[in-house]
Protein backbone atom coordinates (compact mmCIF):
# COMPACT_ATOMS: atom_id res chain seq x y z
CA UNK A 1 0.00 0.00 0.00
CA UNK A 2 1.30 3.44 -0.88
CA UNK A 3 2.07 5.50 2.19
CA UNK A 4 1.42 9.22 2.32
CA UNK A 5 4.12 11.08 4.19
CA UNK A 6 3.10 14.35 5.82
CA UNK A 7 5.94 16.67 6.75
CA UNK A 8 5.76 18.21 10.18
CA UNK A 9 5.40 21.99 10.28
CA UNK A 10 8.97 22.35 11.54
CA UNK A 11 10.24 20.41 8.52
CA UNK A 12 8.24 22.63 6.16
CA UNK A 13 10.17 25.64 7.47
CA UNK A 14 13.57 23.94 7.56
CA UNK A 15 15.01 25.66 4.46
CA UNK A 16 14.29 28.88 2.55
CA UNK A 17 12.91 26.92 -0.41
CA UNK A 18 10.55 24.87 1.77
CA UNK A 19 9.43 27.90 3.76
CA UNK A 20 8.69 29.92 0.64
CA UNK A 21 6.65 27.06 -0.83
CA UNK A 22 4.78 26.51 2.43
CA UNK A 23 4.06 30.25 2.82
CA UNK A 24 2.63 30.42 -0.66
CA UNK A 25 0.39 27.40 -0.12
CA UNK A 26 -0.68 28.38 3.40
CA UNK A 27 -1.51 32.00 2.58
CA UNK A 28 -3.43 30.89 -0.50
CA UNK A 29 -5.56 28.70 1.77
CA UNK A 30 -6.25 31.41 4.34
CA UNK A 31 -6.59 34.34 1.90
CA UNK A 32 -10.43 34.52 2.05
CA UNK A 33 -10.29 34.71 5.86
CA UNK A 34 -7.03 36.66 6.20
CA UNK A 35 -8.53 40.04 7.07
CA UNK A 36 -10.77 38.50 9.71
CA UNK A 37 -8.09 36.33 11.29
CA UNK A 38 -5.53 39.13 11.61
CA UNK A 39 -8.15 41.11 13.52
CA UNK A 40 -9.29 38.17 15.63
CA UNK A 41 -5.82 36.95 16.60
CA UNK A 42 -4.92 40.48 17.77
CA UNK A 43 -8.21 41.06 19.62
CA UNK A 44 -9.07 43.61 16.92
CA UNK A 45 -5.95 45.74 17.51
CA UNK A 46 -4.21 44.97 14.22
CA UNK A 47 -5.81 47.82 12.25
CA UNK A 48 -4.82 50.33 14.92
CA UNK A 49 -1.24 49.09 14.96
CA UNK A 50 -1.00 49.50 11.19
CA UNK A 51 -2.41 53.02 11.38
CA UNK A 52 0.15 53.87 14.05
CA UNK A 53 2.98 52.41 11.97
CA UNK A 54 2.12 54.58 8.95
CA UNK A 55 1.51 57.65 11.12
CA UNK A 56 5.10 57.36 12.41
CA UNK A 57 6.55 57.58 8.91
CA UNK A 58 8.19 60.90 7.98
CA UNK A 59 6.49 63.53 5.80
CA UNK A 60 7.33 63.31 2.11
CA UNK A 61 5.94 65.10 -0.96
CA UNK A 62 5.85 62.21 -3.41
CA UNK A 63 7.65 59.11 -2.15
CA UNK A 64 8.02 55.78 -3.88
CA UNK A 65 6.84 53.24 -1.30
CA UNK A 66 7.34 49.48 -1.41
CA UNK A 67 5.06 47.38 0.82
CA UNK A 68 6.49 43.87 1.28
CA UNK A 69 4.23 40.85 1.85
CA UNK A 70 1.36 43.25 1.26
CA UNK A 71 -1.40 40.69 1.72
CA UNK A 72 -4.79 42.24 1.03
CA UNK A 73 -3.39 45.78 1.00
CA UNK A 74 -4.06 47.29 4.45
CA UNK A 75 -0.75 49.13 4.76
CA UNK A 76 -0.59 50.04 1.07
CA UNK A 77 -3.94 51.84 1.31
CA UNK A 78 -2.83 53.69 4.45
CA UNK A 79 0.32 54.79 2.60
CA UNK A 80 -1.81 56.05 -0.29
CA UNK A 81 -3.85 58.16 2.11
CA UNK A 82 -0.75 59.58 3.82
CA UNK A 83 1.10 60.24 0.55
CA UNK A 84 -1.55 61.09 -2.07
CA UNK A 85 1.11 62.31 -4.53
CA UNK A 86 3.33 59.29 -3.95
CA UNK A 87 3.43 55.90 -5.65
CA UNK A 88 2.78 52.77 -3.63
CA UNK A 89 3.77 49.30 -4.80
CA UNK A 90 2.52 46.26 -2.89
CA UNK A 91 4.28 42.94 -3.52
CA UNK A 92 3.41 39.44 -2.37
CA UNK A 93 4.13 35.88 -3.51
CA UNK A 94 0.52 34.71 -3.09
CA UNK A 95 -1.68 35.50 -6.06
CA UNK A 96 -4.92 34.93 -4.12
CA UNK A 97 -3.89 37.64 -1.67
CA UNK A 98 -3.09 40.00 -4.52
CA UNK A 99 -6.45 39.32 -6.15
CA UNK A 100 -8.20 40.43 -2.96
CA UNK A 101 -5.97 43.52 -2.70
CA UNK A 102 -6.71 44.50 -6.30
CA UNK A 103 -10.43 44.03 -5.70
CA UNK A 104 -10.25 46.43 -2.74
CA UNK A 105 -8.11 48.98 -4.55
CA UNK A 106 -9.74 52.32 -5.33
CA UNK A 107 -6.47 54.29 -5.21
CA UNK A 108 -4.97 55.37 -8.55
CA UNK A 109 -1.47 55.58 -7.04
CA UNK A 110 -1.43 51.97 -5.72
CA UNK A 111 -0.43 48.88 -7.68
CA UNK A 112 -0.07 45.24 -6.62
CA UNK A 113 2.42 42.79 -8.15
CA UNK A 114 3.50 39.23 -7.57
CA UNK A 115 7.13 39.42 -6.46
CA UNK A 116 9.41 37.77 -3.94
CA UNK A 117 10.50 40.10 -1.12
CA UNK A 118 14.03 38.68 -1.45
CA UNK A 119 14.21 39.64 -5.15
CA UNK A 120 12.03 42.63 -6.02
CA UNK A 121 12.03 44.44 -9.34
CA UNK A 122 12.87 47.77 -7.73
CA UNK A 123 15.91 49.64 -8.99
CA UNK A 124 18.83 50.10 -6.62
CA UNK A 125 18.44 53.14 -4.32
CA UNK A 126 15.09 54.02 -5.89
CA UNK A 127 12.65 53.55 -2.98
CA UNK A 128 11.98 56.15 -0.29
CA UNK A 129 9.94 54.04 2.13
CA UNK A 130 9.70 50.27 2.68
CA UNK A 131 6.98 48.79 4.87
CA UNK A 132 6.15 45.28 6.00
CA UNK A 133 3.25 44.03 8.09
CA UNK A 134 4.28 40.58 9.38
CA UNK A 135 6.81 40.45 6.55
CA UNK A 136 10.24 39.88 8.09
CA UNK A 137 9.20 36.83 10.10
CA UNK A 138 7.71 35.31 6.94
CA UNK A 139 10.85 35.91 4.89
CA UNK A 140 12.24 32.59 3.64
CA UNK A 141 15.72 34.00 4.24
CA UNK A 142 15.77 37.00 6.58
CA UNK A 143 19.33 38.11 5.80
CA UNK A 144 18.71 38.08 2.05
CA UNK A 145 15.50 40.04 2.57
CA UNK A 146 17.29 42.71 4.63
CA UNK A 147 20.00 42.90 1.97
CA UNK A 148 17.28 43.49 -0.63
CA UNK A 149 15.67 46.21 1.49
CA UNK A 150 19.06 47.89 1.91
CA UNK A 151 19.62 47.64 -1.84
CA UNK A 152 16.36 49.25 -2.94
CA UNK A 153 16.21 51.99 -0.30
CA UNK A 154 17.73 55.36 -1.02
CA UNK A 155 20.45 56.48 1.41
CA UNK A 156 18.51 57.93 4.32
CA UNK A 157 15.38 56.03 3.32
CA UNK A 158 13.07 54.60 5.97
CA UNK A 159 11.72 51.10 6.58
CA UNK A 160 8.88 50.33 8.98
CA UNK A 161 7.89 46.89 10.24
CA UNK A 162 5.11 45.42 12.35
CA UNK A 163 5.48 41.81 13.44
CA UNK A 164 5.32 39.30 16.23
CA UNK A 165 8.26 39.70 18.58
CA UNK A 166 10.44 37.16 20.35
CA UNK A 167 11.74 37.82 23.87
CA UNK A 168 15.29 36.83 24.77
CA UNK A 169 14.38 35.21 28.07
CA UNK A 170 13.90 31.42 27.66
CA UNK A 171 11.10 31.49 30.26
CA UNK A 172 9.23 34.36 28.58
CA UNK A 173 9.84 32.83 25.18
CA UNK A 174 8.46 29.46 26.25
CA UNK A 175 5.38 31.02 27.81
CA UNK A 176 4.71 33.16 24.74
CA UNK A 177 5.12 30.13 22.46
CA UNK A 178 2.62 28.10 24.49
CA UNK A 179 0.06 30.93 24.55
CA UNK A 180 0.41 31.64 20.84
CA UNK A 181 0.14 27.96 19.95
CA UNK A 182 -3.01 27.51 22.02
CA UNK A 183 -4.67 30.67 20.68
CA UNK A 184 -3.79 30.00 17.03
CA UNK A 185 -4.79 26.33 17.29
CA UNK A 186 -8.24 27.37 18.47
CA UNK A 187 -8.78 29.63 15.48
CA UNK A 188 -7.23 27.17 13.05
CA UNK A 189 -9.65 24.47 14.13
CA UNK A 190 -12.62 26.85 14.18
CA UNK A 191 -12.02 28.22 10.68
CA UNK A 192 -10.26 25.39 8.85
CA UNK A 193 -10.67 22.26 10.97
CA UNK A 194 -6.87 22.30 10.95
CA UNK A 195 -5.06 23.69 14.03
CA UNK A 196 -1.71 23.71 12.18
CA UNK A 197 -2.74 26.53 9.84
CA UNK A 198 -2.14 29.32 12.36
CA UNK A 199 0.35 27.35 14.49
CA UNK A 200 2.72 28.61 11.81
CA UNK A 201 2.98 31.91 13.72
CA UNK A 202 4.39 30.29 16.86
CA UNK A 203 6.62 27.92 14.87
CA UNK A 204 8.02 30.69 12.68
CA UNK A 205 8.93 32.69 15.78
CA UNK A 206 11.17 29.84 16.95
CA UNK A 207 13.38 30.59 13.93
CA UNK A 208 13.16 34.38 14.24
CA UNK A 209 15.79 36.48 16.06
CA UNK A 210 14.88 37.74 19.51
CA UNK A 211 14.50 41.49 19.91
CA UNK A 212 18.15 42.18 20.74
CA UNK A 213 19.43 39.89 17.97
CA UNK A 214 17.09 41.49 15.43
CA UNK A 215 18.33 44.96 16.38
CA UNK A 216 21.94 43.81 15.98
CA UNK A 217 21.17 42.23 12.61
CA UNK A 218 19.49 45.41 11.33
CA UNK A 219 22.46 47.51 12.45
CA UNK A 220 24.87 45.10 10.78
CA UNK A 221 22.90 45.43 7.54
CA UNK A 222 23.34 49.22 7.54
CA UNK A 223 20.26 50.50 9.38
CA UNK A 224 19.85 52.69 12.43
CA UNK A 225 16.90 52.10 14.76
CA UNK A 226 14.74 55.23 14.96
CA UNK A 227 11.72 53.91 16.84
CA UNK A 228 10.81 50.70 18.62
CA UNK A 229 7.61 49.98 20.48
CA UNK A 230 6.15 46.80 21.92
CA UNK A 231 2.44 46.04 21.89
CA UNK A 232 0.25 43.40 23.45
CA UNK A 233 2.61 42.63 26.37
CA UNK A 234 5.54 42.39 23.97
CA UNK A 235 3.97 39.83 21.63
CA UNK A 236 4.15 42.30 18.74
CA UNK A 237 6.73 44.96 17.94
CA UNK A 238 6.82 48.06 15.79
CA UNK A 239 10.20 49.03 14.33
CA UNK A 240 11.16 52.10 12.31
CA UNK A 241 14.68 52.02 10.84
CA UNK A 242 16.67 54.28 8.53
CA UNK A 243 19.28 53.29 5.97
CA UNK A 244 22.57 54.93 6.84
CA UNK A 245 23.26 57.62 4.24
CA UNK A 246 26.44 57.39 2.19
CA UNK A 247 28.33 60.44 0.97
CA UNK A 248 29.74 61.57 -2.34
CA UNK A 249 27.39 59.73 -4.71
CA UNK A 250 24.31 61.53 -6.08
CA UNK A 251 21.01 59.82 -5.26
CA UNK A 252 19.30 58.49 -8.42
CA UNK A 253 15.74 59.43 -9.29
CA UNK A 254 13.14 56.67 -8.81
CA UNK A 255 12.18 54.64 -11.86
CA UNK A 256 9.05 52.70 -12.61
CA UNK A 257 8.47 49.31 -11.02
CA UNK A 258 6.74 46.63 -13.04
Amino acid sequence: MEQRVTLKLADKLASPERKRRYNEEMFAEIAPRYDFITRALSFWRDAGWKRELVALLPPHDAPLCLDLACGTGDIAFLLAKKYPAGRIIGVDVTEKMLMLARRRNACPNVGFFRQDMMRTNADTASVDIVTGGYALRNAPDLERTLDEIARVLRPGGVAAFLDFSRPASPLANGLQHALLKAWTSLWGFALHRNPEVYNYIAESLRRYPDRAALRSLLERKGFTIEHSRLHFFGITQMLIVRKIASTGEPVPCPKTLT
